[in-house]
């Protein structure tokens, strides 16, 4: 909408409750007023004690604000021949104030925080209120905690618009009670497959930010390379990409710093024993098994590897424990959370085929197996990783370690298992064997989905035959080897119900989500596009649903606007979000929906 015609817009407002404004992730409870536009009348003043993370974090809401002259592009208004969405309840109220334009005028705001100590840990409390009446000149925020403040400031800052004549408004009286329904809601960076430069680490955040997601999950190293400097074995960094693809210790402080700033925890992931070569290797060899073999022999069923190169860690050399505590100790003493995420996925059994110590082992009595092997690494492992003096520590692991083909056969109960695999199969029997979760189901979240494989020499898209195109995933017979395609849209993300079938007690064991973004075909230079606004989908689903909450039905409809809105809202904070539709989609609402009946999503 161009600045004049906005302006108009608004200066209608006080006869009809529509607004522009649809912040993501839509507040869990919401209520318009219809008195009429508030002015600000400048860069607010924040009256509340003293503190540095909330004053900075209020800083960098202010100044977005008065530096984007930010107008939304994606209304929800619907076009002429389109029945209308329902309006939000409104009310009515006289202001007291107003501007030489006759528009009430905000000059502060009022910010009550219960808990100034609470810790950026597992469920500290996120909750804030915020409202804006029209016979005040205050923003009125409560928060049990400084992080719902933050999030507060984020959602104040996507419903203050720029009204084309200078100066900036709240386009009617606004009531918000909100709150997470999970307390783990993130994203998935992969640094091992390609290194990402401490600046695109930042980009992530600051878009995770907007979008209310608190956790950063960081797969630090596979087996392609080892990009963390490590002071007890500085040889490890032999095995980075190069020098300048190293995170120091400082780079590790500085983002984790960066990310608490916005509300964020950063929980690293070492992956172990599988995906482990780089490194290691440089450490002690005779640590990782099967590192100079031939990762896929040509014939699957002899495979070491799921993808190049292979690499596990030798689980029963004594000397292996020894590198992983000191490892894993000094990493600790880095990262602050009080959870730590050990890996545990993709055990390949060939691998140890190769691995004269493994051999010998299974050898010793013939009733042992893989899965006594993996048991193995739970039992000398775990308690290296429990033991972090002063430090409420849980472990997270993916879901193979306990429902793999090959699995431990004792997982302890208070390890949280991530899953991947399976979708909501997976789902239902995790938490019906007790474990708490987090959802990353690779059908619905994986963001590096559908892009076609990155193995080179492969046959398998040497195919020139043109099958019936009525067949799924018709591709021309050339399949290649993207395993999880297709592509994961928004609306794929959005639309996933994973609860689905669960019982009230099973539900209780889902902390949240994690959408992926493995890193195989990804470097800085398609990191955000690939992740953004995509990732935003799965921070509304687990910050207020999929489901509006008095009908009960799907909103991916209303989302649609929404979203469309929060990727021209990333673009215009310097974050390189990638385009969903044509923009003519953005500007004629709902005109691009597949269905002319507006409630086909159930």
């Amino acid at each position: 909408m161009r600045p004049r015609a906005l302006l108009a817009s608004l200066a209608s407002l006080t006869a009809v409750s529509a607004v522009a404004v649809n912040p993501l992730p839509a507040p869990r409870n919401i209520t318009w007023g219809s008195s009429g536009p508030l002015h600000l009348a400048g860069p607010l003043l924040l009256k509340t004690p003293y503190n540095p993370l909330v004053y900075q974090a209020w800083e960098r809401t202010i100044s977005s604000i008065l530096n984007l002259r930010w107008t939304p592009a994606a209304t929800e208004a619907p076009i002429a021949s389109y029945p209308p969405f329902p309006t939000p309840s409104s009310g009515s109220s006289s202001s007291s104030s107003k501007d030489k334009r006759g528009l009430p005028l905000l000059i502060d705001v009022d910010l009550d925080i219960e808990d100034y100590e609470a810790d950026l840990q597992h469920g500290v409390d996120e909750s804030y209120t915020l409202d804006i009446t029209a016979d005040s000149h205050t923003v009125r925020i409560t928060a049990k905690t400084v992080w719902g403040a933050l999030h507060a400031f984020t959602t104040f800052q996507q419903l203050v618009i720029y009204d084309g004549n200078g100066g900036y408004l709240v386009e009617q009286p606004v009531s918000i009670q909100d709150a997470p329904l999970y307390p783990y809601r993130g994203v998935m960076i992969d640094t091992g497959r390609n290194f990402l430069s401490v600046a695109k680490i930042y980009e992530q955040l600051d878009a995770m930010a907007l979008a209310k997601l608190n956790v950063l999950h960081w797969h630090l190293d596979d087996t392609q390379s080892w990009p963390v400097a490590i002071q007890a074995y500085p040889e490890m960094t032999r095995d980075a990409y190069s020098p300048r693809e190293v995170y120091s210790h400082d780079d590790l402080r500085n983002i984790i710093q960066y990310a608490r700033a916005r509300g964020i925890r950063v929980i690293p992931e070492v992956d172990m024993p599988g995906h482990s070569a780089a490194g290691w290797k440089q450490v002690d060899p005779d640590i990782v098994a099967c590192a100079d073999s031939w990762w896929s022999n040509d014939v699957w069923e002899f495979h070491t590897a799921v993808e190049p190169p292979p690499g596990q860690l030798d689980i029963v050399y004594n000397k292996t424990y020894d590198v992983v505590k000191t490892v894993y100790t000094e990493l600790s003493g880095v990262f602050p959370d009080n959870w730590f995420h050990v890996g545990g996925d993709e055990l390949q059994t060939n691998c140890y085929n190769f691995s004269a110590r493994t051999q010998s082992w299974l050898a010793e009595d013939p009733s042992r197996t893989y899965d006594d092997l993996a048991q193995y690494w739970i039992d000398h492992a775990v308690p290296i990783f429990r033991d972090v003096p002063g430090r409420e520590r849980r472990l997270v692991m993916w879901e193979d370690i306990f429902n793999a083909d090959v699995h431990a056969t004792d997982v302890p109960k208070d390890i949280v298992l991530q899953t991947w695999n399976g979708g909501l199969t997976n789902i239902k029997n995790l938490t019906a064997s007790g474990y708490d979760i987090i959802v990353s189901s690779a059908d619905f979240f994986y963001l590096d989905c559908g892009y076609g494989g990155f193995v080179t020499n492969d046959p398998r898209y040497d195919v020139m035959s043109n099958p019936d195109p009525n067949t799924p995933n018709f591709n021309y017979g050339g399949n290649g080897g993207s395993w999880c395609a297709p592509y994961k849209t928004w609306q794929r993300i959005y639309d996933y119900d994973f609860t689905l079938n669960l019982t009230e007690a099973e539900a209780k064991h889902i902390l949240g989500a994690v959408t992926p973004l493995w890193s195989e075909q990804v470097d800085d230079t398609v990191v955000t596009g690939k992740m953004w606004p995509r990732a935003a989908a799965l921070a509304e689903l687990v910050w207020s649903g999929n489901r509006d909450p008095a009908t009960g039905r799907k909103r991916t409809t209303q989302m649609t606007q929404r979203i469309l809105n929060f990727r021209e809202y990333l673009v215009a904070n310097g974050i390189p979000a990638a385009p969903l539709v044509p923009k003519y989609c953005l500007q004629h609402p709902h005109a691009c929906d597949l269905y002319y009946n507006q409630t086909a999503i159930e």
